[in-house]
């Protein structure tokens, strides 16, 4: 349960082995929170179900942001782009 004060989760992999029906009702759990005002951060390597729920999707890669895409914008493609860039990038 979420206290009343609590103004930001952080939700690491929240479908990981469960079924489609189970997915659904994280996924209205999660939506009612982020309606109530609450921050959500979701860390997934779903890329459906980041495509489904977020807001903005970053690409992260060695404790850097490599990509920042706003959902009505985000697709797989410009993330897998992303994912590729952040691979090669010198250390």
């Amino acid at each position: 349960m979420v206290g009343r004060q609590t103004e930001i989760l952080i939700l690491d992999e929240p479908t990981r082995g469960s079924m489609w029906a189970p997915n659904m009702r994280i996924y209205t759990i999660i939506g009612k929170l982020a309606a109530a005002g609450k921050g959500v951060i979701v860390l997934s390597s779903e890329m459906p179900e980041l495509l489904g729920i977020s807001d903005r999707i970053y690409v992260m890669m060695m404790e850097s942001s490599s990509a920042k895409c706003w959902q009505k914008d985000a697709s797989q493609e410009k993330i897998m782009r992303a994912i590729l860039r952040a691979d090669t990038k010198p250390e």
